[in-house]
């Protein structure tokens, strides 16, 4: 990569950030700002679109620009790059993505969703790399849910580039609580950091802080109800990574975004409930569960290793990943990735 540059995108429902990156974990030059959204998705893409031209118009040593890779909220139509029903992203619905950065920019672009691009870093950049692993699964515990699913070192799409939407297992058939996705019950509204938030203000009568980082220094501090929402958000974590694990039966299950910061606070009551939950977990659980030691051919659940910077270096590397159809998409439709 080091003869060459690539310049990458993480579109965030709060902030827009735009790399050039020639490999590693570093940067060669970022542009960061806030993700405009009430102005309409015209001038975001505006704002993404001029910050990449700024980019491109640097030397950074003579290097050539290999090509340009989105991570964006998802689901998202693949190959067209259309997103559909973002919950992320109001009233995107229907929207070209790719369509409109590429009539702007006059030149092609990769497009992929965010967590999936969070994945692909882990897998060459992270967790994956150290320990030698080439299928995982990402789940990103943030203002949502957002999961993606390397398998043999390459990203599952599925048929239309919507596989992979771990954030909407459903882990409460009861629950109250309406997901963006139109749905209910779904693993979004019980283990990311809007959730943690709900979850407290119910268990301490309105009384919660407004973050889910204040929940958690709350419980540390002996709090016995901000305590509370953290075993439900383990007992929640449990149940979707039982239906993840049982199913697909990887070596590795990493943990990111904000919330994965309290894992002291859930992580004891996820593996209790994993273990009487999910019978290919109890025959493959490592011998020292919870530890931060990957044990080779167990079910390894950790913390993700790249953090806030993961979706932005995995949009880096689309460009810099094989062009060929893959991952159970239709014929060609990565022709334009």
């Amino acid at each position: 990569m080091n003869e060459r540059y690539s310049i990458g995108v993480d579109l965030g429902a709060t902030n827009l950030r735009i790399a050039a990156y020639c490999g590693g974990t570093e940067f060669l030059d970022t542009i960061s700002m806030p993700t405009r959204l009430n102005e309409g998705r015209d001038c975001v893409v505006r704002d993404m679109c001029d910050a990449i031209q700024s980019l491109t118009e640097k030397n950074y040593g003579g290097r050539a620009l290999e090509g340009i890779g989105i991570g964006t909220p998802g689901p998202l139509e693949l190959p067209e790059g259309i997103l559909r029903l973002p919950p992320n992203l109001p009233r995107w619905d229907g929207f070209n993505l790719r369509q409109a950065v590429e009539t702007k920019l006059g030149r092609p672009v990769e497009i992929e969703g965010d967590a999936n691009v969070a994945a692909l870093a882990e897998q060459k950049l992270g967790a994956g790399r150290e320990y030698g692993v080439d299928s995982l699964c990402v789940l990103t515990l943030g203002s949502g849910v957002g999961s993606g699913l390397i398998l043999d070192g390459e990203i599952w799409h599925g048929s239309t580039g919507m596989g992979g939407e771990g954030g909407h297992i459903v882990v409460n058939s009861g629950g109250s609580a309406p997901c963006g996705c139109g749905g209910n019950g779904c693993l979004e509204q019980y283990a990311s950091a809007s959730a943690v938030v709900r979850i407290a203000r119910q268990h301490m009568d309105g009384a919660a802080p407004a973050t889910s980082r204040e929940v958690a220094l709350l419980a540390r501090a002996g709090d016995a109800r901000a305590a509370l929402v953290f075993e439900d958000v383990g007992r929640s974590l449990a149940i979707g990574l039982t239906g993840l694990i049982n199913t697909l039966n990887l070596p590795l299950y990493l943990l990111g975004g904000g919330v994965s910061q309290a894992w002291d606070l859930f992580a004891p009551s996820m593996f209790r409930e994993l273990s009487s939950r999910s019978y290919v977990y109890r025959l493959t659980q490592p011998d020292n569960v919870g530890a931060a030691k990957f044990e080779p051919h167990k079910t390894n659940i950790m913390t993700a290793q790249l953090g806030s910077t993961a979706g932005l270096l995995g949009a880096c590397l689309l460009p810099f990943q094989q062009k060929a159809p893959r991952s159970g998409l239709r014929e060609g439709s990565l022709a334009h990735q």
